[in-house]
């Protein structure tokens, strides 16, 4: 694996923007106001031929009253642990602080490799550092991440720094699960289950994850990668511009990227007009998904009740009937098991191909069974069907005229598709295409 430099300090130093412009990405959201990242995120970074991995932190406050800091204090703890390197960051403008005390005497402690970083310094002429020597974290390196100025050299010293490491790129094979919903509905939970660890910080408070999170683990000898995903509000009630907006959309980049969606709907609350927007834009991605019903340890349940929420599941759903669904508890653990089973079940859907011979077969069989639309005295005719790829997988059926294409007869194939191949899980895309 690559070799890891964490970059811890207090709030609002400028750690995230290092993190974005070095990593080429925009995973870590950026806003003037302290304590906008709380969880770890982790990226991939290359110089100079050589690749290494970012771990962006919290920031580092031992006395600071807000309720998040402590859990967020822990996240830091576990990246620095994790880490070959450690980056402190510290605001030239402000000068020391007495939390750049706390947060240096805090690194030496876990004995470490430190680089102190002086960030936001916008002119190198008369730069005087002198006060950043009391840190005793050795001299001070001058950067302006905003602005990109010194951060070359920066890295230099970070190579010159880091432990010589292989570099094994497990990460894209691994298979991404994005685990998205609404806020409160227990995403986080769940992936702290998943993970065996608190991962992710975890609190009745909505809005708590912010950022996209991604989280390589190992289940059964396979490699996966697990996104959790800031709660999606209605559009409407989240203002432009927010910490809770950058969230959002990472949320959804996070689908748009994943190979398996896990959608997490409170078993107690009925679907919500949200929760079927959610749904939608993951079907509209073309993304195999799980529905996973959280919470069924506190509901209430007679012999009839799992068969009720199935039925109700069909008719709320009814735009992506293909769906698989399992009832789990994050707090207790049940049936997570069934829930990794089932993602590798719709992911292997997702990647079946059908024969030409076999799909040509199934096409046929369903026009000889019901014939195709006409329009104004012209038939269509179906003269040729191939699969043109998978996830989610896509056939093409070459027609005389694709303008005679009914939905109400692209439904009729699909289904036939469906009855003779196993697609659960997964949608796929039938296109008409005249030759």
């Amino acid at each position: 694996m690559n070799p890891i430099v964490a970059i811890v300090g207090r709030p609002n130093v400028g750690k995230s923007t290092f993190f974005n412009k070095t990593t080429g990405t925009r995973i870590a959201i950026v806003q003037d106001e302290p304590g906008v990242t709380r969880d770890r995120l982790y990226a991939d970074a290359e110089w100079r031929g050589r690749a290494f991995t970012l771990a962006d932190t919290g920031g580092i406050e031992l006395k600071s009253a807000d309720a998040f800091f402590p859990k967020m204090l822990k996240q830091a703890e576990e990246a620095i642990r994790g880490s070959d390197l450690a980056l402190l960051f510290v605001d030239y403008r402000a000068g020391v602080t007495a939390a750049d005390f706390d947060a240096a005497a805090f690194l030496r402690k876990t004995g470490k490799p430190v680089i102190l970083v002086v960030n936001k310094v916008d002119n190198f002429a008369g730069l005087d550092l002198s006060d950043f020597f009391a840190l005793n974290l050795g001299e001070p390196f001058p950067i302006s991440s905003e602005h990109g100025l010194n951060t070359g050299d920066l890295l230099d010293k970070i190579l010159e720094t880091l432990p010589e490491k292989g570099f094994e790129d497990a990460e894209n094979a691994a298979l991404k699960i994005a685990v998205a919903g609404k806020p409160n509905a227990g995403k986080s939970s769940l992936v702290n289950r998943i993970l065996k660890k608190e991962r992710v910080i975890v609190s009745e408070v909505a809005g708590t994850t912010r950022d996209a999170i991604d989280t390589p683990f190992s289940c059964n000898g396979k490699d996966y990668v697990i996104i959790d995903t800031a709660g999606i509000r209605r559009k409407r009630s989240v203002d432009e511009g927010t910490v809770e907006s950058y969230g959002v959309l990472r949320a959804f980049e996070a689908i748009r990227r994943c190979d398996v969606a896990v959608l997490v709907l409170d078993a107690g609350e009925e679907l919500s007009e949200q929760d079927l927007k959610i749904a939608g834009f993951i079907d509209e991605q073309g993304k195999p998904s799980v529905i996973a019903l959280n919470k069924w340890d506190k509901i209430e349940k007679d012999a009839f009740t799992i068969e009720r929420y199935r039925r109700q599941l069909e008719t709320d759903l009814a735009f992506m009937k293909y769906h698989k669904s399992v009832t789990i508890s994050a707090l207790t653990g049940q049936r997570t098991d069934k829930l990794i089973n089932l993602i590798d079940e719709v992911y292997a859907n997702a990647s079946k191909r059908v024969t030409t011979g076999l799909l040509n077969d199934i096409i046929n069989n369903a026009v000889a069974t019901a014939e195709p639309p006409s329009y104004k005295g012209r038939k269509l005719k179906i003269r040729y069907s191939s699969q043109t790829g998978v996830c989610p997988p896509a056939f093409v059926l070459k027609v005389n005229d694709a303008g005679l294409t009914h939905f109400s007869y692209l439904r009729y194939l699909e289904n036939s598709i469906r009855a003779a191949v196993d697609f659960s899980g997964t949608p796929i895309r039938i296109t008409m295409r005249a030759d």
